[in-house]
């Protein structure tokens, strides 16, 4: 990985944490999902309002970019012979850019995992869980820096490993919610536009969107476009590290179609407004791909990777419209003419945005690379808005409130 850039490397964690008093943190979900508050914060005005009145705050016309990806039952909780717990937090396929075909796999998968209880869990001990006639055994494969790499097999073989995980797993609501997943979260930590199974962890910005309020954005000359970022370790592990140079940005999947591609080149003019700091990551990961691709136009997939420190190093950039073109070219030469590649991008304050006008998200936890990427795409401003926020009794995290910023 090249050496990160000056400006990250001047900034402190304690420059971005905030007092986030227990009882401020949403434990369950409203009743209704667009019931929720929306805090809307356009170039330094700040109003009020409720999701369900999202339209008469978004421009039209305007495009909102959404991501698709569904919520797999990643948490697997195996009983040992002694008594003893150990839990496996399955974060993404071991070796693998396409998680959609990695959950498809029967018999025998590899995965990449994070282990609750690690060290009880002896190197070649067998665990094994049962549920009715579906058996799974997981073996332990290789303890690396972050995560370990886990090998689970299961009968009846013919089933796909994300028919396992629903089976034998359950929902990984965060631990902040300080609760077990009960039978309401399985449909309430999804969207309702949830796609394609892959994500360990919801893109909680769609939580707010209902039927209803997505068939008044439509009659509103307000357009949508889905891609897809599966949710992993790169959004939700803390930074550990006070010099935010030195955090290490775990990769995450993407995948988009050249007609999505091709759509937001069509709306390149207009307000393009992420819905998710996981969507807006994934759009301008791709400026940063055309911009790769353009350098290389014969790249393979599999080396098609944006480090995250990339877009800060001084190198020569294009226009939007342009890396987009040669972008889109790429893709129409890939199987099913579909991008699936990785992403490291970190956004933090400093990182010159490309394509998102706009952003819908809730608020975050304090010193997390998700209030990075607030700070970065609003300023200092993040602390007047966070502030107001507690003081109004905005709910806060996965099933709290949330805010539109339109700089």
């Amino acid at each position: 990985m090249p050496n990160p850039p000056s400006f990250p490397g001047g900034l402190s964690l304690s420059d971005f944490g905030y007092d986030l008093p227990d009882e401020k943190i949403a434990r369950y979900p409203l009743e209704l999902r667009d019931g929720s508050k929306l805090l809307v914060w356009k170039a330094g005005c700040t109003e009020e309002g409720l999701y369900a009145g999202l339209t008469a705050f978004l421009p039209s016309p305007s495009l909102l970019v959404f991501n698709n990806s569904r919520v797999v039952e990643a948490r697997i909780l195996f009983q040992k012979p002694s008594g003893g717990q150990i839990e496996i937090f399955c974060l993404e396929p071991h070796e693998s850019i396409d998680t959609a075909k990695s959950m498809l796999q029967t018999g025998q998968v590899l995965w990449t995992c994070l282990i609750g209880g690690a060290s009880k869990w002896k190197h070649g001990q067998i665990l094994r869980k049962q549920t009715g006639e579906t058996r799974l055994e997981a073996r332990f494969k290789e303890k690396r820096t972050d995560d370990f790499t886990v090998e689970f097999s299961w009968e009846p073989a013919h089933l796909s490993f994300s028919e396992i995980l629903h089976q034998l797993g359950a929902i990984p609501l965060p631990p902040y919610l300080k609760r077990p997943a009960d039978i309401s979260d399985e449909e309430r930590y999804q969207t309702v536009y949830a796609r394609e199974s892959g994500s360990v962890a919801s893109p909680t910005a769609g939580l707010h969107f209902s039927e209803k309020l997505l068939e008044n954005i439509s009659s509103q000359g307000i357009d949508s476009l889905y891609l897809t970022l599966h949710v992993g370790a790169g959004t939700f592990m803390p930074v550990k590290t006070d010099k935010i140079a030195e955090h290490h940005m775990h990769e995450e999947f993407i995948k988009i179609s050249a007609a999505a591609v091709e759509k937001l080149i069509s709306f390149l003019q207009e307000p393009v407004i992420a819905v998710g700091t996981t969507s807006l990551r994934t759009l301008e990961t791709l400026y940063w791909f055309g911009l790769q691709i353009s350098r290389q136009k014969n790249m393979a997939a599999a080396d098609l990777v944006l480090e995250q420190w990339y877009p800060y190093q001084k190198i020569p950039e294009i226009p939007v419209a342009d890396a987009l073109h040669f972008l889109l070219e790429w893709i129409r030469c890939q199987p099913g003419q579909t991008l699936v590649a990785k992403t490291r991008l970190f956004i933090v304050p400093g990182y010159s945005f490309k394509i998102a006008r706009g952003l819908i998200t809730n608020f975050h936890q304090p010193h997390s690379t998700l209030l990075l990427l607030v700070a970065a795409f609003i300023g200092p401003a993040w602390k007047s808005v966070y502030s107001f926020a507690l003081e109004n009794n905005y709910r806060f995290l996965s099933y709290g409130d949330g805010c539109l910023f339109m700089p």
